[in-house]
C-alpha cells in the first residue's frame, strides 16, 4: 500500500504541475498516467503510450501482460464530461470492440467490461485556477479500480452468434483505421497494398472499399486460422492460414503478419485476442454434422455482415440458400448430366474434352461446374458432398484423397466478389475435402477466385507487380472467364434492382453486343425495342447474372444452367425479351415457382399462409435451363411446377 500511495502522490503531482502550465492538452499528462497504471498493476504488467494512434482513432494506452493485451485506456482531457461521451461514436465503437476498456480524462474513471459500465472512481477534481479539491477515499476507489482492470481473464464469445458480434464490432474500428491511414496520407505497407490492389483486381477500387475489403480479410483470415487451429495459444504470429490458395496466405501476412502496419497493430491484435479466448472446440463441433453446419457457419457470416455493415448486404443483394433449396438443386442437375448428357456419374463423372490448339490439343475435364457468386460456398459444398457419396457407392471411397487431387480440385470453380464470403467459403472447402491438412499438388489451389463475374477477362499481360499472389488470383480468374468450357452453372446469385454492377461489358451484353459480336438482346422483342416506358428492372442483378450464364453454356456449346432467382422475370411484361432469348438459346427450361412474394401475394396464397423460402419480400423461382449436346432451332420445351406454403 505504501508503494502505491506514493505512486498516487507522485501521479497528481506530475498531473497538477502539468495542469498549471495552461498549455496541456489530453496527450500531455499520459506519461504520468502510464506510470502510474503500471505501479498499482504490479510485475509484468506494461502501459503503451500510443499517440501516433490517435490520427487514425486507436484507444490512447493499450494494457499488456501475460503474453497479449489485456485492455485498453482512452484518454480525454481534464474536465471533459465522460457521461457525455459514453454513447458518442468514437467510444461506442471502442465499447462494441474491446472488451476492457477504462474511459478517463485522468481524475475521473469508468470502466466497462464487454461494452457495459461497471464501476466508476474519482480522485478529485481541479478548478480552472489549478485549485485542487481531493475527493474523500478517492485514491483507494482508483486504485482498486486500476488493480482489478489487468486482472480480467480475456472474455471469449460462448456461440457462434456472440462471436460474430464481437468480431463485426472489431472489424469496423479496423476498417476505419485503415481507411483514416490511406485518407491522410500516411504511406507505408497499407498505401502499397492499396496501389496493389487497384492495378491488379478492381482498378477502380476507393479507400473505403479497400478499408472494408482488409478489415474483413483479417477478421476472417482470423477466423478460418482458428478453426483450423483451435488448441493453445492464438495469436497473429501464430496464425496460419489453409492451403488452399496463395492469394490469401500472400494476403493475411502482408495486413496481418510481419509487415503489418504499426498504426493498425493494436486492433488486430484484439481480434485475435478475443478468438483465442473463445472455446473453439465447440464452434467447430457445431460445424461437425449437416445441421451444424448450416445453422452455425452460415447464420455466423449472416449475423456478421448484419451487425458489421448491413448495406452491404442490400446492396450486393446477399442472402442465403436454405439447405433443401440447395441440395434441390444440386440433386436435379446431377440427374440432368446422367440422362441427358450420359455422364453415368453425373457430377463425379471424370470424362475429359479434347480441346484443339496451336501445335498439340489440350484435354480438359467435360464437367467443369462454375459458382459465378459464390458466396460462402454453399452450393460446392453441396456438390463435393453429393460427389463424395457418388465415389462412396462406387465402391471407390478410399480413394477419395486422390480423387479430390486428380478429378475434383481442377473441375470445382468459384467466383466471389466480397471479402469475408470468399474466406469463408475457402475455410468450408477445405475442411469438406480434407479438413486443416488436407495436401495440395504441386501448383495446385482451390479454384474460387477474388473477382467480379460480370467483368470480363483482362486483356493482354499484367503489368508486373510486386505482389505476385494478387496477379495469380487475376491470371487465374481471368483463364476461368476466356478459357474453360464451363458445362455447369449453379448459385443464388444476388438480387438487386438497384444493380452495383455497371460495368461497360455486361451492360452491353444485356442489349446484345459481345465484345462486337452480334447476340441475344433482352432489350429487344422479335428484333424491335420492347417500347417500355421505364425497362429498369431488366438491369437487376439477378438478370445479368443469367445472361452470364446463358453466354457461358453457349461459348461452350451445351450444358446446364440452375439458379434461384427473383422469379419476376417469369410473367412480367418487362423480361418478354429476355424469355424469348433463353427460349432460344436452350432445349428444355424447367421452372420451379416457389411463390413467396409478400406484397402481391393473392388472397388464396396468403389464405395458405405462403412463405418465402428466404426473407425477403420478392417471390423466387428455381430455374433450370438445359441445352444440349445437338442444340436445336426453335423454342425450348418448357415444364412448369409451383410450390406454395410454409417455408
Amino acid at each position: 500500500m505504501a508503494s502505491s500511495t506514493a505512486a498516487f502522490r507522485a501521479y497528481l503531482a506530475g498531473v497538477r504541475e502539468t495542469f498549471r502550465t495552461e498549455r496541456a492538452t489530453e496527450h500531455s499528462y499520459r506519461g504520468d498516467l502510464q506510470a502510474l497504471l503500471e505501479a498499482v498493476a504490479g510485475p509484468g504488467i506494461r502501459a503503451l503510450n500510443e499517440p501516433k494512434h490517435v490520427a487514425v482513432g486507436a484507444p490512447d494506452i493499450a494494457v499488456t501482460g501475460r503474453g497479449g493485451t489485456i485492455g485498453h485506456v482512452e484518454c480525454k482531457d481534464i474536465g471533459t464530461s465522460l457521461t457525455g461521451q459514453h454513447d458518442g461514436r468514437q467510444l461506442s465503437g471502442y465499447r462494441r470492440a474491446l472488451p476492457n476498456l477504462i474511459l478517463t480524462d485522468y481524475l475521473d474513471f469508468h470502466w466497462f467490461r464487454n461494452g457495459a459500465l461497471i464501476e466508476t472512481a474519482s480522485l478529485g477534481a481541479l478548478s480552472p485556477d489549478g485549485a485542487w479539491t481531493a475527493r474523500r477515499g478517492g485514491v483507494e476507489e482508483v486504485e482498486q479500480l486500476l488493480s482489478a482492470f489487468p486482472a480480467v481473464e480475456p472474455a471469449g464469445a460462448e456461440t457462434p452468434e456472440d462471436l460474430a458480434v464481437a468480431m463485426a464490432a472489431q472489424a469496423r474500428l479496423l476498417r476505419s483505421a485503415v481507411e483514416r491511414t490511406l485518407d491522410e496520407n500516411h504511406g507505408g505497407q497499407l498505401s502499397h497494398l492499396y496501389e496493389m490492389y487497384k492495378d491488379a483486381l478492381f482498378d477502380s477500387v476507393t479507400h473505403d472499399q479497400f478499408a472494408d475489403m482488409q478489415a474483413q480479410t483479417v477478421a476472417y483470415g482470423l477466423f478460418a486460422a482458428r478453426c483450423l487451429q483451435p488448441h493453445g495459444p492464438f495469436s497473429r504470429q501464430t496464425a496460419a492460414f489453409a492451403k488452399t490458395t496463395p492469394f490469401l496466405r500472400d494476403m493475411f501476412s502482408q495486413i496481418a503478419g510481419p509487415a503489418i502496419d504499426d498504426r493498425i497493430t493494436w486492433i488486430v491484435d484484439a481480434i485475435a485476442e478475443l478468438l483465442e479466448a473463445t472455446d473453439f472446440e465447440g464452434i467447430i463441433q457445431s460445424f461437425a454434422t449437416v445441421a451444424g453446419r448450416e445453422e452455425s457457419m452460415l447464420h455466423f457470416y449472416e449475423t456478421f455482415l448484419a451487425a458489421y455493415n448491413p448495406r452491404v448486404r442490400e446492396m450486393r443483394g446477399v442472402y442465403f440458400t436454405p439447405r433443401p433449396v440447395v441440395s434441390y438443386i444440386v440433386r436435379s442437375v446431377d440427374r440432368i448430366l446422367r440422362s441427358t448428357f450420359n455422364l453415368p456419374l453425373g457430377l463425379a463423372d471424370t470424362k475429359q474434352l479434347a480441346i484443339p490448339g496451336p501445335g498439340a490439343e489440350t484435354r480438359l475435364p467435360r464437367v467443369l461446374i462454375l459458382d459465378p457468386a459464390t458466396g460462402t460456398g454453399t452450393f460446392l459444398n453441396e456438390v463435393v458432398d453429393l460427389i463424395r457419396t457418388t465415389i462412396v457407392e462406387e465402391g471407390m471411397g478410399g480413394a477419395w484423397e486422390s480423387y479430390v487431387q486428380d478429378h475434383l480440385l481442377p473441375r470445382l470453380l468459384g467466383f466471389e466478389l466480397l471479402m469475408a464470403p470468399y474466406v469463408i467459403c475457402h475455410l468450408r472447402l477445405a475442411l469438406a475435402l480434407g479438413g486443416a491438412d488436407m495436401r495440395m499438388p504441386d501448383g495446385e489451389r482451390l479454384h474460387v477466385y477474388l473477382t467480379n463475374a460480370l467483368e470480363p477477362a483482362q486483356e493482354g499481360d499484367h503489368r508486373m507487380m510486386a505482389m505476385h499472389a494478387i496477379e495469380q488470383e487475376t491470371r487465374g480468374a481471368d483463364a476461368i472467364k476466356r478459357e474453360r468450357p464451363v458445362m455447369v452453372v449453379l448459385g443464388n446469385p444476388p438480387y438487386s434492382g438497384h444493380s452495383a454492377n455497371q460495368g461497360e461489358w455486361i451492360s452491353a451484353l444485356m442489349r446484345g453486343d459481345d465484345a462486337g459480336e452480334k447476340t441475344h438482346d433482352y432489350f429487344t422483342i422479335g428484333g424491335e425495342p420492347l417500347g417500355e416506358q421505364n425497362p429498369k428492372w431488366l438491369n437487376d442483378d439477378y438478370v445479368k447474372f443469367i445472361r452470364y450464364a446463358q453466354r457461358q453454356i453457349e461459348q461452350t456449346g451445351s450444358g446446364v444452367v440452375a439458379l434461384i432467382t427473383n422469379h419476376s422475370y417469369l410473367a412480367n411484361p418487362t423480361f418478354r425479351g429476355m424469355r424469348e432469348a433463353l427460349l432460344d438459346s436452350f432445349d428444355d427450361i424447367y421452372i420451379v415457382n416457389l411463390h413467396g412474394n409478400t406484397l402481391e401475394n393473392s388472397r388464396e396464397l396468403r389464405a395458405l399462409g405462403d412463405q418465402n423460402v428466404f426473407d425477403i419480400q420478392q417471390g423466387v423461382a428455381i430455374s433450370i435451363f438445359v441445352r444440349q449436346e445437338q442444340h436445336t432451332d426453335g423454342p425450348a420445351k418448357v415444364r412448369y411446377a409451383e410450390l406454395t406454403g410454409p417455408r
